[in-house]
């Protein structure tokens, strides 16, 4: 006679699978990196999977997972580094003219981008979870993560995924009152942390378009004019792994021109979409010829240009989007 846990798998897997993509934005809100929270919902599931057999259907499955899925980021998240991006070290660079200071190896652990591949359903998938492309806003995440782990995890789950108070303190194993009171201090903390919110455009907004593939020309072409028509005049731009990051678009496109551009052709850039943001993977050109993965660039489009460029220099990153290590010459 087969065993209840080898007749539930298949029931398992056809019930959880609906949840993995909102899990995942889940684990990312609260750790900050996609590389983590892949292998965070690789664990909720194989915690679910052999727990699966004394699940007793007293609260709803959604929930349920949820609660493993936050617990271990929790566990997880013990007492890591905060991760945080170029502007959380400090205020913009207004000295005089040099390169980005490199950070240590080690010294800071940054953000990383999330691709929207990840948490945004295909279109004949309507049975899968729904991710509201504001929570993942790199911004909101940043300033997430400076909430204590307990704090973040209370947040994020009435605000962002709202669920009751009574919800959240049975996923958190925790009162009520305490989730209430957390939630207080975590609105009040995050109130002074957060950036002032833009109208951010979609990612398949044409505006948003028109200035992704103007980023795109002016790397491409090494041409600093077209970036002028790109950036907002309240631009700034930053990357990891640099502490100095600037503000004001003659600043970023000086920035850009004298350190980043080189030579026409030194540079292939390919579009895609991250945090709901327009996004591009950076392909440099080597001593070779041929052209590596570089990173991953997100821009904050407004209806009036492109308002914040964060790049990350980690070539890792673009395998993540599903993107190739290297380019044909």
């Amino acid at each position: 006679m087969p065993s209840f846990e080898s007749e539930a798998r298949p029931e398992f897997a056809a019930e959880s699978a609906r949840y993995r993509r909102e899990l995942l934005a889940h684990c990312y809100r609260l750790v900050g990196s996609a590389h983590e929270a892949e292998d965070l919902v690789q664990e909720t599931y194989l915690r679910a999977f052999r727990g699966y057999a004394t699940f007793k259907g007293e609260a709803s499955l959604r929930s349920w997972l949820y609660k493993i899925a936050t617990n271990v980021c929790l566990t997880a998240l013990g007492s890591r580094q905060l991760r945080v991006l170029p502007s959380g070290l400090g205020a913009a660079y207004d000295g005089p003219e040099r390169p980005a200071t490199l950070v240590p190896p080690g010294e800071v652990s940054w953000l990383e981008p999330l691709p929207d591949a990840w948490t945004v359903a295909a279109e004949d998938d309507p049975g899968a979870g729904v991710v509201a492309r504001e929570s993942l806003r790199l911004a909101l995440v940043a300033s997430l993560q400076y909430l204590p782990p307990r704090q973040r995890a209370i947040l994020i789950l009435r605000d962002v995924l709202a669920f009751s108070a009574e919800e959240a303190a049975e996923i958190l194993g925790s009162s009520t009152a305490a989730v209430k009171s957390g939630l207080q201090r975590a609105r009040a903390r995050l109130e002074g942390a957060t950036p002032e919110r833009e109208n951010l455009l979609e990612p398949n907004d044409p505006r948003a378009r028109e200035l992704l593939e103007g980023y795109v020309a002016a790397f491409e072409r090494s041409d600093a004019t077209l970036l002028v028509r790109v950036l907002c005049a309240d631009a700034s731009l930053e990357a990891t792994p640099f502490r100095d990051w600037v503000a004001g678009r003659a600043n970023c496109v000086r920035m850009l021109q004298n350190y980043v551009l080189g030579r026409p052709g030194e540079w292939r850039l390919l579009a895609t979409t991250a945090n709901g943001q327009p996004a591009a993977a950076l392909y440099r050109r080597g001593d070779n010829g041929g052209l590596g993965a570089y990173g991953v660039v997100v821009l904050a489009a407004v209806p009036t240009g492109v308002s914040r460029v964060i790049a990350f220099h980690d070539p890792a990153l673009v395998r993540l989007f599903g993107l190739p290590a290297s380019l044909a010459h």
